[in-house]
């Protein structure tokens, strides 16, 4: 532009007026084309800012439409603090991923495809609790639940794990339909409070008796039953280890203690293993051949459907299965949704909990998911407390648990190398632990009901049947209460059971 200028000023020594006019359309053109250019840069950046703000406004719409679905102001909460606490949920939880494994495969079942189904279908069952009922509760294969179906139901029963989920699968859809009909209440009124509290005593005894044998703490002995066993062998020391740790983690009140103790005694074996410590032992961890995999085992998803011929083979054995399935389920599920309710602050005056219909159905459709994809029954876990306690009050938080737990289907390989029977005894200890903490609460002084809960308890144990432990326990309640004219709080329902587990009992159906 300076060089037009110059010869346009210069050129007085040239007459041709086309040479003046040539050189004034260049300057214009010159002029007119950096216009187009400062014009088409401002339209680049004004779309640039437009798509900016119209992103903003989408996060901030989507952010607004999350608050308004989950009713965070309501419920005192935001979307950061839901998300931790969802984290934490996930943490305190993740020990399922090891145990069930470890529980499910001495049924026969592959240990890939249970850990598969297990993070996959805890995983889907979180995010529906939350978007139905707005309660930020995990769900997860229910510890007892997965020791019925493998020590009861297969073992103990000899069904296969096929027809073990066909149970599952119909016990889900029928507890659904006492969820949805209402029934719940008359059935939970009809069973005494403490046969409730030993028969979840009872299964945190035998838990804890499945880790210490599953570890060789305690093995089979011809003369006396069981004993100890040698403590300083390699999976019995690495077992001893994990408990201790464990134990004082949780009594420190360590966030998510049960997989920090798992995740400490995993790396104490990893350094057996590597010093030589119990070459060749399989309940010593071992370091992961990959970190991730993109490679599922699907062998039981939707393994329930070849298993219905051989479960309806049986009929009276498919009532007690079907029975200590839902029986279990009910009760283990009524006792946690409430309280955690209740530390939610959704409980009124009256007692009555807020919504917890709708998380009873979600709990309801999350069993029907586990046995769809192939594990033991899906139910609310009380660890989803230490999400609450960091402030989770919504729905978002079983989200964000579930979103975990998908995420880690991809971890397989790791999980598996490193939570064999003698790191995950540890867990079942302390669950077990956990779960006898609610005997402080029976009446000891009341001889028909310390006489039922020590049959439910001792016989849980020795026969290694869950079913047989509620069998006794009713048995021995009904015929006490029966000896004492105490029958004033037992109605048909009560009596009804207690002629099925007799007949159970005396005629092995």
């Amino acid at each position: 532009m300076k060089y037009y200028l110059y010869v346009l000023l210069n050129s007085y020594n040239n007459p041709n007026p086309y040479f003046f006019l040539f050189l004034y359309k260049i300057i214009i053109f010159e002029y007119i084309y950096r216009i187009k250019v400062i014009v088409y840069n401002l339209l680049i950046k004004s779309l640039f800012i437009i798509i900016s703000i119209l992103n903003n406004f989408h996060l901030f719409m989507v952010s607004i439409m999350i608050e308004n679905f989950f009713k965070f102001e309501e419920n005192n909460t935001n979307l950061r603090t839901e998300i931790i606490a969802g984290l934490t949920t996930f943490l305190a939880m993740a020990y399922i991923l090891g145990v069930n494994p470890a529980m499910l495969s001495d049924g026969g079942m592959p240990v890939t495809s249970i850990f598969f189904s297990t993070a996959l279908a805890s995983g889907i069952a979180c995010i529906v609790m939350g978007l139905i009922s707005n309660y930020p509760i995990g769900l997860a294969p229910g510890m007892g639940m997965n020791a019925l179906f493998t020590y009861t139901v297969i073992i103990a029963m000899g069904n296969s794990w096929q027809a073990a989920l066909s149970a599952v699968f119909i016990a889900s859809i029928l507890f659904f339909i006492i969820t949805v009909s209402g029934i719940r209440e008359i059935i939970l009124n009809a069973i005494p409070l403490d046969l409730k509290l030993a028969i979840g005593a009872g299964i945190g005894f035998f838990l804890a008796f499945i880790g210490l044998k599953g570890s060789g703490i305690i093995v089979s002995n011809p003369s006396t039953i069981v004993s100890m066993g040698s403590i300083l062998s390699p999976s019995a020391l690495l077992a001893v280890i994990g408990i201790i740790i464990t134990l004082i983690l949780y009594i420190r009140k360590v966030p998510a203690a049960v997989f920090v103790g798992l995740i400490v005694t995993s790396v104490i074996g990893l350094i057996f293993t590597l010093t030589g410590f119990g070459v060749g032992d399989a309940n010593l961890p071992t370091i992961p051949a990959q970190i991730i995999s993109f490679n599922f085992d699907t062998t039981v998803f939707l393994g329930f459907l070849s298993g219905f011929g051989e479960l309806f083979s049986n009929i009276p054995n498919l009532i007690m299965i079907l029975f200590s399935m839902i029986f279990i389920t009910f009760f283990d599920t009524t006792g946690t949704l409430i309280p955690l309710a209740q530390h939610c602050g959704f409980v009124d005056e009256e007692g009555k909990a807020d919504g917890i219909e709708k998380a009873f159905l979600g709990d309801a459709i999350g069993g029907i998911i586990g046995a769809t994809m192939g594990t033991s029954t899906i139910t609310a876990y009380v660890e989803s407390a230490t999400g609450i306690g960091l402030g989770g009050r919504t729905g978002l938080t079983a989200i964000v648990t579930g979103i975990f737990f998908l995420l880690s289907i991809f971890f397989a390989p790791i999980v598996l190398s490193l939570f064999t029977s003698s790191v995950t005894t540890c867990a079942l200890v302390i669950v077990g632990i956990l779960m006898i903490i609610q005997l402080k609460d029976v009446d000891w002084n009341n001889l028909i009901v310390a006489s039922s809960t020590f049959m439910t308890i001792i016989m849980m144990i020795l026969t290694y049947s869950i079913s047989l432990g509620i069998a006794w326990g009713f048995l021995v309640y009904s015929i006490t209460s029966l000896a004492t004219n105490n029958t004033k709080e037992l109605n048909w329902i009560t009596w009804l059971m207690a002629i099925i587990f007799a007949l159970y009992i005396f005629f092995g159906l």
